[in-house]
């Protein structure tokens, strides 16, 4: 399973890509807005640093808007993949953009039929919402199962990208299904190092340590 990580934060995106955790990166208005910096600087600075994916999305409703917006976007960077929104607009967006040679990642998909579209459509990935999805007490890792499930019957070289990734469990039952993508803020992807028998087992093996009283170094 690749890693994407959702934040448009330097430092952090850094930390994980140096220890090759990063496949790739999304960012958002919403995130763009948190980093305090302007889009096409900070999103050029991560295309530098990071191979994989940089999403950057567009911020227009209108097809036309999306498409100028994405083709200004694209040329931030070789490995830029323009997100636009799962709207009627946003999939001939998608359609045009990616008919272009662009990677387009089809983003804010609810259900399994919005996620046909955007295959059909020629999206890169597409974008299911899984947290957004349990906040309303409906199953996202349903989605994802079904998403899977059509793209294998068909053929579609769309990668699912699971998103809205809140819990170490989100990550871990994405992996489970088949998605290809998973993409989470930083605190989530360091949180999957965790285990509570791990952090006991370690304080038994450092107080056995303690009285030995030796050193290694």
């Amino acid at each position: 399973m690749k890693f994407f990580v959702d934040t448009a934060e330097i430092d952090a995106i850094a930390e994980l890509n140096d220890l090759g955790m990063v496949d790739g990166v999304t960012t958002n208005p919403s995130l763009i807005l948190k980093s305090g910096r302007d889009i096409m600087e900070v999103t050029r600075e991560i295309c530098e640093m990071v191979s994989g994916p940089v999403s950057a999305e567009v911020v227009a409703t209108e097809a036309d808007q999306m498409i100028a917006e994405g083709r200004k976007l694209a040329k931030i960077a070789p490995n830029i993949a323009v997100k636009v929104p799962l709207t009627w607009d946003g999939l001939k967006a998608c359609k045009v953009l990616s008919g272009e040679g662009n990677m387009v990642n089809v983003t804010l998909c609810f259900s399994a039929n919005q996620a046909l579209l955007a295959a059909k459509a020629g999206a890169t990935f597409i974008s299911p919402f899984i947290g957004r999805l349990d906040d309303i007490n409906l199953d996202g890792m349903e989605l994802i199962s079904d998403i899977r499930q059509i793209y294998d019957n068909y053929g579609y070289e769309t990668q699912i990208l699971a998103a809205s990734i809140r819990t170490v469990n989100h990550a871990y039952q994405s992996a489970m299904i088949g998605a290809d993508v998973m993409t989470a803020p930083p605190a989530v992807i360091k949180s999957m190092a965790k285990h509570v028998l791990t952090d006991k087992g370690l304080d038994a093996f450092l107080a056995d340590w303690a009285k030995t009283g030796q050193n290694i170094l």
